[in-house]
C-alpha cells in the first residue's frame, strides 16, 4: 500500500511516496515554493494560486506513478489566506513571517494590544494577529467569508470542497485557540471586535475530506506537529530537537507539565505537545558564515568558494573550547521580545578567533533550545535530531548529545514533515489503530 506526503514550506513543496509495508520511501520530490509577492515592507506574502499549481501538479505526478490509497498533507503554521464563498483565494497567502501586527496602534503594537484585550499571548505571524490587524485597518477583502492555511487550502480544493476543515494543529497556530475545547475562543473574538464567522471550522480528529484521483484526502497538519509525528518512534519518552532556518525542540506535554517560555500546542484529540522556538535557529551559523565570507572578501579581494566547507574542515580540528566563550544567538529576537539581540560574553585576547566564534555559537543555539526542555522538566530517554542543520553539523549533534547524555538518532528519511503526514493519514483512514502503530514505520540511521 502506497500513500503520499505533501508538506507546503516556505521555500519549498515536497512530496513522497511511501510503501506502508516496508516504511521505504520509494520517491521524493521537491520543488522551489517561488511564490513570493511584492507587498509592503513588512509584509511577508506568497500566491496561493502559484502554490497550488505546484502541489496539484507534484500529487498528479506521484498519483499517477504509484495510486495511492491516501494523501497527508503538511505545511507552514500560523499564515492565513482569505476564502470567498466559493472557496477561492481572495489574498496573498500572509506567512509565518509577516510582521504586520508588530506596526505600531496606540502606543504599543497590534500584537501586543490583541494580547491586552483577549488575556493570549498573542506574536506578529500569528494567524489571529494578522486579521486583528487587516481587520482594524479595513484590509479583510469584502468577499471574505473564511481563512485558513495555505495546506488547508490545498487540501480542501483536491477534496473538491469549498470550505476548509482545520485541524487543532493549525488552528491552535492562528492564536485565540483554547486547548482545554478544542475550539477559538468566541468571547476573546468579541472582546478584539472580531467577526467570529471567519474563523475555520476546527476538528481535533485526523479526518477523512474526500478523494483525489481515488486517493483519500485527509486534513492538514500543522508541519511542527507533522514532524513530531514523523520523527519520533517514541513518542511518550522521546525529545526532538529540530535546526532548520529557525529551531525547536518538542516533547510531549502531560498533564501537569507547566513548560515555561514554550509553547503548548495540540496534537490530536487529547495530546499535546510542548514547543520551544528560537527564532534564528540556524540562521545564527549561518549568519557567522557570511560575516566570515565578508572578511575574506575584505582581505583576499575575492569570494570564498566554500566558506562552510573551512568552517567544517577548522571544527574537526578544534570542536570543544577550553575558555569558551559565552554567546546569546537570539539575533532575531524571540517571540517574546522581537527586539531582543545576540550577546557575546567573556571575550578575551586568547579567545578572539573564528574558531572559539563557531563553537560559541553552535553552545549558544544548543542551550537556547535546551534550556528551555529543562525548564519544562523535561525527562526524555529518548533523542531525536532533524532539520539541514543538524544533519549537515557533526559538532552541533555531538553537542546536543553530550547536553542530554542521550545517543542522537537521526531519521533515515529527510523529509519528516510529508512523513508525518502519511502516518496522520494512515490514522485518518483506519489503516493504523493509532499515531504509535504508526510510527513503527519510522527508520533511523
Amino acid at each position: 500500500m502506497k500513500v503520499i506526503g505533501l508538506d507546503i514550506g516556505t521555500t519549498t513543496v515536497c512530496g513522497i511516496a511511501l510503501d506502508c509495508e516496508s516504511g521505504k520511501i520509494r520517491k521524493t520530490v521537491t520543488l522551489p515554493n517561488d511564490s513570493f509577492l511584492v507587498g509592503k515592507p513588512f509584509e511577508k506574502i506568497q500566491s496561493p494560486e502559484i502554490i497550488l499549481r505546484k502541489v496539484t501538479a507534484l500529487c498528479e505526478e506521484l498519483c499517477a506513478e504509484f495510486s495511492p490509497e491516501a494523501i497527508g498533507i503538511s505545511g507552514q503554521m500560523h499564515g492565513i489566506v482569505y476564502l470567498n464563498e466559493d472557496g477561492k483565494a481572495v489574498s496573498p497567502l500572509y506567512t509565518w513571517q509577516d510582521e504586520s501586527a508588530d506596526q505600531a496602534v496606540d502606543g504599543t503594537t497590534y500584537a501586543v494590544k490583541l494580547s491586552s484585550l483577549t488575556g493570549y499571548k498573542m506574536a506578529s505571524g500569528f494567524g489571529g494577529s494578522t486579521y486583528y490587524y487587516h481587520a482594524c485597518n479595513d484590509l479583510v477583502p469584502e468577499d471574505a467569508v473564511c481563512f485558513c492555511t495555505i495546506h488547508d487550502y490545498v487540501a480542501m480544493t483536491l477534496a473538491g470542497r469549498k470550505t476548509p476543515l482545520v485541524h487543532a494543529s493549525d488552528a491552535a497556530s492562528f492564536g485565540l485557540f483554547d486547548l482545554k475545547t478544542r475550539r477559538f475562543d468566541e468571547k476573546a473574538m468579541e472582546a478584539a471586535g472580531l467577526n467570529k464567522k471567519l474563523f475555520p471550522q476546527v476538528t481535533a480528529s485526523f479526518a477523512v475530506l474526500g478523494e483525489y484521483c481515488g486517493a483519500k484526502v485527509c486534513t492538514a497538519i500543522g508541519d511542527n506537529q507533522a514532524s513530531f509525528l514523523g520523527s519520533l518512534k517514541n513518542l511518550e519518552q522521546g525529545l526532538l530537537v529540530n535546526m532548520g532556518t529557525g529551531g525547536q525542540v518538542s516533547m510531549l506535554c502531560p498533564e501537569g507539565m507547566n513548560p515555561v517560555g514554550m509553547e503548548i500546542r495540540p496534537l490530536n484529540e487529547e495530546r499535546n505537545i510542548a514547543v520551544g522556538c528560537s527564532l534564528c535557529g540556524g540562521r545564527a551559523f549561518a549568519a557567522l558564515a557570511e560575516f566570515f565570507s565578508a572578511c575574506f572578501e575584505m582581505v583576499s579581494g575575492e569570494k570564498p568558494k566554500n566558506i562552510y566547507a573551512s568552517m567544517d574542515k577548522a571544527l574537526a580540528v578544534q570542536s570543544e573550547q577550553e575558555d569558551a566563550l559565552c554567546i546569546r544567538t537570539t539575533l532575531c529576537g524571540t517571540r517574546e521580545n522581537p527586539s531582543l539581540r545576540g550577546e557575546i560574553q567573556n571575550l578575551g585576547i586568547d579567545n578572539f578567533t573564528p574558531t572559539a566564534m563557531m563553537n560559541g555559537f553552535l553552545d549558544g543555539m544548543v542551550d537556547e533550545l535546551l534550556t528551555m526542555a529543562k525548564n519544562a522538566g523535561c525527562k526524555a530517554s529518548f533523542l531525536v535530531g532533524s532539520g539541514n542543520g543538524i544533519r549537515k553539523n557533526l559538532p552541533l549533534q555531538k553537542r546536543f548529545s553530550d547536553a542530554l547524555a542521550l545517543p542522537l538518532h537521526i531519521p533515515l528519511h529527510h523529509e519528516e514533515a510529508a512523513f508525518g503526514a502519511v502516518l496522520s493519514a494512515l490514522v485518518a483512514c483506519g489503516f493504523k489503530a493509532d499515531l504509535s502503530q504508526a510510527a513503527e514505520l519510522i527508520q533511523y540511521e
